[in-house]
């Protein structure tokens, strides 16, 4: 079964515009809020929990997901030669992930 992430916890954008209308033509709502107008009446009203998704949203677009930082402090700990393994965490990791394999194909 495939479960569709890209819209999680969006609403439907023409029921979200009805009542955004009602909220704008009734003085919005009470706290921060921003609201547009646009050609032909329409309008649009977000809180400013909603602005700050949107900010983090384009943020995380944004992003190469990868940490710089841990990346060049690892990279310098093995050219120096004190960069650690912990033998019974990587096997514990590797053990799951193996159970997590092969469990994972009897389902089908």
């Amino acid at each position: 079964m495939a479960i569709n992430i890209n819209n999680a916890g969006l609403k439907n954008a023409s029921i979200d515009n009805k009542s955004s209308n009602r909220q704008v033509q009734n003085g919005g709502q009470a706290g921060n809020s921003a609201s547009v107008s646009q050609k032909g009446g329409d309008a649009v009203s977000l809180t400013s929990e909603a602005q700050q998704l949107g900010g983090l949203q384009e943020k995380a677009m944004n992003s190469s997901g990868i940490d710089q930082a841990k990346v060049d402090r690892i990279k310098a700990e093995i050219e120096s030669g004190s960069y650690k393994i912990n033998v019974e965490q990587l096997a514990s990791k590797l053990a799951q992930f193996e159970s997590d394999l092969f469990a994972g194909g009897n389902d089908e």
